[in-house]
């Protein structure tokens, strides 16, 4: 927890928005939005920034899968997705890779679930 003369962290950065903070991660399965990355991805920071803070102002769900921790079905991600992490789906449809638009998040899950 911060001090009143402290920094917010990162996360708590991220988190800040009018709204409040960004709901925690739930599991995939009941996730909305889903962040596909890995550790020391600078990209992959900059995306869950934008993904906490779409959460944060629609209340939506959102989960982070580890692209190159196995999976329990036995897959490695990162043979599938490649060099195109971060990625983040909504509702399951591929809404952005590299480089996460934080409108084109708002506008898919303003359009709702398929």
């Amino acid at each position: 927890m911060s001090g009143p003369h402290d920094q917010p962290s990162p996360a708590e950065d991220a988190a800040d928005t009018t709204t409040g903070a960004a709901p925690a991660p739930v599991p995939v399965a009941d996730a909305r939005l889903v962040l596909y990355g890995r550790a020391g991805c600078h990209l992959c920071d900059d995306a869950r920034a934008v993904v906490r803070r779409v959460a944060a102002a629609t209340g939506a769900p959102w989960a982070e899968v580890d692209v190159d921790a196995p999976q329990p079905d036995g897959r490695v991600l990162a043979d599938e997705l490649g060099e195109l992490v971060p990625v983040v789906d909504v509702d399951g449809v591929r809404r952005g890779y590299w480089r996460v638009d934080e409108a084109r998040l708002l506008r898919a899950l303003a359009a709702g679930p398929r």
